[in-house]
């Protein structure tokens, strides 16, 4: 962009609201006299509802109906893409897991619902429950799913016998939770024949094509909004439970229904993303060129639904080698629904990866950086695909330079600050570039702003401040002469905001609508070369108030011939008290190939808040789940931790110049979930080298380091 628009971007424009309270989220806003609802839990694994008491609740002031298994009407069948979960609460009495609905309150208002939803008695028919993810690991299975479950280059067995260094080990990640600062929230209304959803969603339309399925409408009498959407991360990505039966409660009694997700339902109503388990094979020549991988990756899923953690997909494309098998499986088990999680699948399987790297490093007595310089890949190694761009060594360079890697001592345990030790460990990562067709429109008025109008979602990632920017950047307008609308289903129609393509495919689309405003405003002139200045002048003159234009763009389909990824270098500084064995992070930085970078300050904010990401992946998140209740123990974030100031030493980000115009007419690839790969794998290394303990669980754990 240009420097004008470059310092401009340092202006988020929902930062004011945020950091004074005036934003208002969905749980803030008046609501319109709507009935609250509140879900009772089951404290169960598996079985049956039994019966329901709702006497003594019934009689709480407010209260007007309970709803138990089976009151509700049917509904429709929800297109997978759309749906988080492919069954619905309430609509039968089985019980597939613990905190599943088996009741809502529902009242004139929240305190009397919460009241009144201690009060359920709930009897049960308790059925046996898998629960155990380890002990079941072995009855792992094969489903269908977006990305192929199962891919296999050359013979595994042949690069075993070519090559005369290997490592085979077992990895895993913990089940781990959102936690977003807003729970989520719906609010449905109906006026007249029309449904009217206002949700704490990343996508309006998906929410729109569920509900209408749901509740067999028509499309077009159905709109979707969100208003300022706090956090999401993934889970606010599909349509859930809450949502539906809010439609469904808010046809039925002919009121608007509201139901707000308590802090401890968001642990099991709305995704999380699983816990996984990573057999991994490396074989290299004396030299240090991979021979074989093999890689093994099972995630823990529920019981009717088909989840998975493509945890091989770095496994597939990171690295040059003639032989690479991969496999991804699930275990079914008694446990609430998993869902995408920001940087699902490359996430949790980039660590046993890059783990592993380290660990051949260290057998091979080679500097781990050198090690993945020699095996980057020139072009994908499963597919022969040609990368789109790829800037790989470019980062690992660059980062061994700003990080000082030639003053590291690659014997563990020899970097020492009196007696603190100091561990430096690296990692790579790789991010599959998601896109998707997306609308917006640009209109000019006499009064000299412009109004950007997209279906996309501003979600904390800063969105309406960088489409501003493109839009400025065409029209040659101030930024601050932009007005952003987001979010609605009446505007144009945006894919979810999620797998780090809004910027991409929307940011294209307001390119595209930009430049023919521009046009259609120099046509109106009748003369080409137009100042911004003279636009209103324009109008004016030929007695218009607006003038508006649509852009649309989609992945064209020539773009499948090539591989498309965001990749990264991340290097991280642990210091460790052996009288404490706890890892420290003391900085970290990321450098990263993302292609065209629209708005620098706003992608250094997203890869930062990314690389904290990383380190609670890497030492604090773990939501420990007891196989023996069937439940996650956390509730809150008083007993799920996520790092805090203290828990984050120096974070440096940096992108590589580059322009990739096969990935989007920006030249720009997905910047939001790049910068939480790589963290926790960099981290463990790093303490690998600090204490000669090699850690391949994360998070990273006192009694792991005690030897």
């Amino acid at each position: 962009m240009t420097n004008r628009a470059a310092t401009i971007g340092q202006r988020r424009r929902d930062g004011h609201d945020k950091v004074t309270g005036a934003a208002r989220y969905l749980a803030d806003l008046p609501s319109d006299g709507a009935l609250e609802g509140i879900f009772v839990l089951a404290p169960i694994a598996a079985g049956r509802v039994r019966s329901v008491d709702a006497a003594e609740a019934s009689r709480v002031p407010g209260v007007l109906r309970i709803v138990v298994p089976g009151d509700l009407p049917t509904v429709g069948p929800i297109a997978h893409w759309a749906a988080g979960q492919s069954v619905v609460p309430l609509m039968d009495d089985r019980v597939h897991h613990e905190g599943q609905p088996v009741a809502l309150v529902l009242a004139s208002h929240r305190l009397a619902a919460e009241e009144a939803a201690g009060l359920v008695a709930v009897r049960y028919d308790i059925g046996p429950a898998r629960t155990d993810f380890a002990a079941l690991a072995e009855e792992a299975i094969e489903i269908k799913d977006w990305a192929p479950s199962n891919t296999l280059v050359g013979s595994v067995a042949a690069g075993i016998a070519a090559g005369s260094i290997s490592v085979d080990a077992e990895y895993r990640t913990a089940d781990r939770h959102h936690a977003a600062m807003e729970p989520a929230a719906v609010l449905a209304r109906f006026e007249a024949d029309h449904l009217l959803v206002d949700t704490s969603t990343q996508w309006v339309f998906g929410v729109k094509a569920a509900l209408a399925a749901a509740m067999n409408l028509p499309a077009e009498r159905v709109r979707v909004r969100a208003p300022v959407v706090g956090g999401g991360f993934g889970a606010k990505g599909s349509t859930w439970g809450h949502e539906i039966i809010a439609a469904v409660l808010a046809r039925e009694t002919g009121r608007p229904v509201r139901i707000i997700l308590p802090r401890g339902h968001s642990f099991t109503l709305h995704g999380h993303q699983p816990a996984t388990r990573h057999r991994v094979l490396l074989v290299a020549a004396a030299n240090g060129q991979l021979t074989a991988i093999r890689h093994h990756g099972i995630s823990a899923a529920a019981m009717n639904e088909d989840y998975v953690e493509h945890g091989t997909l770095g496994s597939r494309t990171m690295y040059q080698c003639a032989n690479i098998e991969t496999s991804d499986r699930i275990v079914r088990l008694n446990r609430p629904q998993p869902t995408f999680m920001r940087a699902p699948h490359e996430g949790p399987g980039m660590v046993a990866l890059e783990i592993a790297m380290d660990e051949l490093a260290v057998a091979l007595g080679m500097d781990p950086v050198a090690l993945r310089i020699i095996n980057n890949a020139a072009v994908d190694p499963t597919s022969g695909k040609p990368f789109s761009s790829k800037e790989l060594t470019r980062c690992f360079e660059v980062g061994a330079d700003r990080f000082g890697w030639a003053r590291r001592s690659p014997e563990p345990g020899s970097m020492r600050d009196g007696p603190v030790r100091i561990g430096w460990g690296v990692a790579g990562a790789l991010m599959s570039t998601f896109r998707f067709a997306a609308s917006a429109r640009a209109t000019f008025g006499r009064d000299g702003r412009v109004l950007i109008e997209s279906a996309a979602h501003e979600i904390g990632t800063g969105v309406a401040t960088t489409l501003a920017l493109i839009a400025a950047e065409v029209l040659g307008v101030d930024p601050l002469q932009i007005d952003v609308r987001l979010a609605d289903t009446d505007l144009p129609e945006a894919g979810g905001t999620f797998g780090s393509s809004t910027t991409s495919s929307v940011g294209s689309a307001v390119q595209i609508a930009s430049t023919r405003l521009k046009e259609r405003l120099e046509q109106l002139a009748g003369e080409p070369g137009l100042h911004p200045r003279e636009y209103p002048e324009v109008l004016a003159l030929r007695r218009l108030d607006s003038v508006a234009e649509v852009g649309q763009w989609a992945p064209k389909r020539e773009d499948g011939a090539f591989a498309m990824n965001a990749y990264g270098a991340v290097f991280a500084e642990v210091r460790v008290d052996p009288a404490r064995p706890v890892p420290r992070v003391s900085r970290c930085l990321g450098v990263y190939s993302v292609g065209r970078v629209i708005n620098p300050t706003g992608a250094r904010s997203q890869a930062i808040g990314g690389m904290i990401w990383g380190i609670g992946q890497a030492l604090v998140e773990d939501a420990r789940f007891d196989p023996a209740a069937g439940r996650f123990l956390a509730r809150s974030l008083s007993s799920y931790h996520v790092p805090v100031n203290a828990d984050v030493g120096a974070v440096q980000v940096e992108f590589i110049d580059e322009n990739d115009p096969v990935a989007s007419t920006l030249g720009s690839r997905g910047v939001g979930e790049i910068g939480t790969i790589g963290v926790g794998a960099a981290i463990a290394n790093a303490t690998f080298h600090a204490t000669g303990m090699r850690v391949r669980d994360l998070p990273i754990r006192v009694e792991s380091l005690l030897g």
